[in-house]
């Protein structure tokens, strides 16, 4: 056997870090992290250490599977695409493109070719009924991106390697590597922003990995970031610490939102936060004394009630402030492929409340309908009613809020096509799976990810190992499915698409790479006249350790994408929701505040774990080895009350469904508030995960009412849910 050495980027998650690999023959020997990589320095978590162990699963598809019944059978890939196409184009003639559902998966996001081919599979489709994983995860903060700047890939991340002052909420990127800001060997980094005499505040329910590190954590109520928040502004406003600098030459709506601000007081709001009217001035109070300092939020900042005015109200106090477009401060990249630019050509430039769901009546964003309404939507039978649904990279049976009503609506449909390359528990009911190749045979080159990062970057990574023979790539699999549907109408539709499927085949991704590089910031066509801006396919490909492009830089007003080149600081969308924020800030204060004889419903909130990435990896022997990590972890009150005690098994109740799971006793939950992580509660029968059924879990999502939402953005509330808590009978 011939060893060699291939180098990598990890597309895992957003951290996108270096990655080193070993390759024997066609084994992966080894993977550690690529200490030449100038953006991740040879930071590697556990779960790019497990890519090997996801090449070689025995549970991995290499070959498409047909369902007959309650077997199994391989057909070959010509087969395959044939069949999926009949039947997807078979229901659009007969019943309307709206008779196919499409979900998206948050791993589509992190595929090179999925993030260029998926969407136009999704237009030549011509369905509504298309949802993703971003209703679960980023929806709020993408689409106040549109609302103020024009597009929902504009998206300010904090400076971290230069900011002074960085204030938290609802992200813990010790664990998550920094989600929705690409920042790998994110622990370090957050050190030496304390080393250089920085401050670290960490606003959460939960003493988490994160805020362990930090200078301040306080505990928030679930659910009340946007009233601290807009305690916050009410400082600012009221204190005259507004100072925004070269802001206030772009920005509208300042007035709209200090009139909001001033009803909001911090002794107002300290109840509905759990945070002492005192600190949050304090808090306020040093963000504006700060001479370079940021608010970021993430996942507990969106998947709650008020999940947009809290994302907004992080944009508003980094405008207030004077951080926007700063050093140090809240910064929007300069990428190599402009996302933005991208999602321009992807048509995806950002929009809202073009249609609504028949079933959920749930508002269309970007194309997209919120998740919370799947289900609803996939039992719908009126005219056009749903028979065909195509799932890429999803499992929305546990990653999706009651996952046993999904379940019952898939079984119902006639069609049901996944590219996937597990059986999992909901590509068990599909009659087709696809499988791409896995993330060492394919190409990458991660255009989110970089247009969220700390520092600006470029990365291109050929395939480690060669794909099984005669398989697809996964932008392949897209592309071939829309050929062939197409190819099922029409003279001129035939036409149309034998000319589209033979150009974007000579083209692939790389080719798309090549031209939007050139055309970027960074590019040889945008850089004809400008000394040293040369960067071409040709040189990605070369520097295989990628490319340091330099720290961030101030891109107001040229990267703004309204009309006017204007930041619109208080749409009326936004500024009309919060007249529901006061609404339940007046009902908060109206319940008794004495403690009740009976103990209240306690509030849970999610988490991640550094060795799960959604529900995918737990087929790793590497990942779910060592001590239980689903388990529900209870502050030492809140256990006593209820007779629970560690290692206990404890029954979690709400409408919605029950679980009971083992019971962790912990300081780091503040009193209320329970924790359970997502992705887990594997085991259904018919799923092919052998690892993963020995350490099945919990799905937590099985006790969240898909009903309960944000009400602007249709985002599932997942932080927060009131849930009943004791001990599971024996």
């Amino acid at each position: 056997m011939t060893t060699r050495t291939a180098y990598t980027v990890c597309n895992l998650c957003d951290a996108i870090c270096g990655l080193e690999v070993t390759v024997d023959g066609d084994r992966v020997a080894g993977i550690r992290g690529d200490d030449a990589d100038p953006f991740s320095r040879g930071h590697l978590c556990p779960k790019g250490a497990a890519l090997g162990e996801v090449q070689h699963d025995p549970d991995r598809l290499r070959a498409p599977l047909r369902r007959r019944g309650s077997r199994w059978e391989e057909i070959g890939w010509g087969e395959a695409l044939d069949q999926a196409a009949r039947a997807l184009a078979h229901v659009r003639s007969t019943s309307g493109p709206d008779s196919i559902a499409v979900y998206l998966g948050n791993p589509t996001a992190h595929s090179m070719g999925a993030t260029l081919f998926a969407i136009p599979l999704v237009r030549w489709l011509g369905t509504h009924t298309v949802f993703s994983a971003n209703s679960v995860d980023s929806l709020p903060r993408v689409l106040v991106s549109d609302l103020l700047y024009g597009n929902q890939a504009r998206i300010p991340v904090p400076d971290l390697d230069r900011t002074e002052h960085l204030l938290m909420l609802g992200a813990n990127p010790v664990v998550s590597n920094g989600s929705a800001m690409t920042a790998p060997g994110v622990t370090r980094r957050l050190r030496e922003l304390r080393a250089r005499a920085g401050k670290l505040v960490v606003i959460d329910p939960r003493r988490t990995e994160t805020a362990a590190i930090a200078d301040e954590h306080h505990f928030i109520r679930p659910g009340g970031d946007a009233f601290l928040l807009l305690g916050m502004a009410h400082v600012l406003v009221t204190e005259g610490l507004v100072r925004m600098g070269r802001l206030a030459e772009w920005v509208d709506g300042v007035s709209d939102v200090e009139r909001l601000a001033r009803r909001f007081p911090p002794e107002r709001v300290a109840a509905a936060t759990g945070i002492d009217p005192a600190v949050i001035r304090r808090l306020a109070r040093e963000l504006a004394a700060s001479p370079a300092a940021a608010v970021y939020g993430r996942i507990g900042t969106c998947t709650q009630e008020f999940g947009t005015l809290a994302s907004w109200l992080i944009d508003v106090l980094n405008v207030l402030t004077g951080n926007l477009d700063r050093r140090g401060g809240a910064m929007f990249t300069t990428p190599a492929v402009d996302l933005a630019g991208l999602a321009r050509w992807l048509g995806q430039t950002g929009s809202f409340d073009r249609w609504r769901g028949r079933a959920s009546g749930y508002a269309e964003f970007n194309g997209e309908l919120p998740v919370a309404g799947l289900a609803e939507e996939l039992e719908y039978s009126g005219p056009g009613r749903v028979r065909a649904m195509l799932i890429h990279a999803g499992n929305p049976v546990l990653s999706l809020p009651n996952g046993p009503r999904i379940e019952r609506a898939l079984e119902r449909l006639e069609h049901v096509i996944a590219v996937d390359f597990y059986v999992n528990e909901t590509t068990r009911h599909a009659h087709l799976i696809l499988p791409p190749p896995s993330p060492l045979e394919s190409e990458h080159y991660p255009f989110i990810e970089h247009a969220l990062a700390v520092r600006n970057t470029a990365h291109y990574a050929a395939p480690v190992l060669p794909k099984p023979p005669g398989a697809p790539d996964d932008w392949e699999i897209l592309l071939e499915l829309g050929v062939r549907i197409a190819s099922r109408g029409g003279f001129a539709a035939r036409l149309a698409a034998g000319a589209v499927g033979t150009a974007a085949r000579a083209l692939g991704p790389r080719g798309v790479l090549g031209a939007l590089l050139a055309i970027g910031p960074h590019g040889w066509l945008r850089g004809l006249g400008r000394r040293g801006a040369r960067l071409t396919l040709g040189r990605v490909e070369r520097e295989a350790h990628g490319i340091d492009l330099g720290a961030l830089e101030p891109r107001l007003p040229q990267v703004l994408d309204t009309a006017d080149r204007r930041i619109r600081l208080a749409p009326r969308r936004i500024l009309d929701d919060a007249a529901r924020l006061e609404s339940r800030l007046v009902e908060l204060a109206a319940r008794p505040g004495e403690r009740a004889a009976t103990p209240r419903p306690l509030l849970l909130i999610g988490r991640r774990e550094l060795r799960s990435n959604n529900s995918w990896m737990h087929n790793s022997p590497h990942l779910v080895r060592g001590r239980e990590r689903c388990v529900l972890l209870m502050n030492p009150h809140d256990a006593e009350r209820r007779g629970l005690d560690t290692g206990a098994r404890a029954r979690v109740s709400t409408a919605t469904g029950a679980i009971e799971v083992p019971v962790e006793i912990t300081l780091e939950l503040m009193p209320g508030v329970v924790s359970l992580p997502h992705g887990w509660g594997h085991g259904s029968p018919g799923a092919r995960l052998s690892v993963a059924s020995l350490r099945p879990g919990v799905n937590v999502n099985q006790l969240v009412d898909e009903r309960s939402v944000d009400r602007l953005s249709g985002t599932s509330v997942l932080n927060g849910v009131p849930v009943e808590v004791s001990a599971a009978s024996a």
